[in-house]
């Protein structure tokens, strides 16, 4: 599969390092230039490309960066990418690091704002594991205390695809239902960043308030 990754920190470095290593085709950008991921390429064998071009003819888009540089991405930088290809949204808002975003603050699901900032449908997915726990805790299927990742989105196919993506990187998906309902496994959901298996991630999906900590409210 030919991948396209915006965002090349924590989460978007892991990715690049296991996606590659799976055998897709990645393609990585990020807003300071591919000249600054020469790295990342040689040791991965992903392509270092320009934001405006990442997404060309990509199966799959994950965007990765934080919520205050979704409204500063390039007009169209999805266009060039397949006929209903799944964007991935791994992002959490953090009012101490984005500012102050006033829909999520009211309750809008952050997904969903980032949907609407991008004008396409996204899937959520990656936000809920550390950067480190994504590139080395991956199991085969059915190992014992495999961890599992809550997979959210309105279109059944592209939930379908990634979550068939995480099942390939060592993890159990869990569908947590509609972009409406990904509140369940934003930051301070009992979901989050627990490193739980798949009974477990499913319970605290259930238990999750809608109420956002105010420790992340702006």
């Amino acid at each position: 599969m030919k991948i396209a990754i915006i965002g090349a920190g924590n989460i978007g470095g892991a990715l690049t390092r296991r996606l590659t290593a799976l055998g897709h085709q990645v393609a990585v950008a990020n807003s300071r230039g591919p000249e600054t991921l020469t790295d990342l390429a040689a040791e991965t064998g992903a392509t270092a490309v320009s934001v405006d071009e990442v997404a060309e003819g990509a199966d799959l888009v994950i965007v990765t960066i934080p919520q205050k540089a979704i409204p500063l991405l390039p007009d169209g930088i999805l266009d060039g990418a397949a006929t209903a290809v799944p964007i991935v949204d791994t992002g959490n808002y953090y009012p101490a690091r984005d500012g102050r975003i006033d829909p999520i603050e009211s309750g809008v699901a952050e997904s969903r704002w980032v949907s609407e900032q991008l004008g396409h449908p996204v899937v959520k997915a990656f936000n809920n594991i550390r950067a480190q726990h994504l590139l080395e805790l991956g199991k085969p299927a059915g190992s014992p205390d495999r961890i599992a990742l809550p997979v959210a989105g309105d279109d059944p196919n592209t939930k379908r695809t990634v979550m068939e993506l995480v099942d390939a990187l060592g993890f159990d998906p869990i569908d947590a239902g509609t972009i409406d309902e990904s509140w369940r496994q934003q930051p301070g959901t009992p979901v989050y960043a627990a490193d739980l298996d798949a009974a477990g991630a499913t319970r605290a999906l259930a238990e999750a308030s809608p109420e956002r900590p105010e420790n992340l409210r702006a």
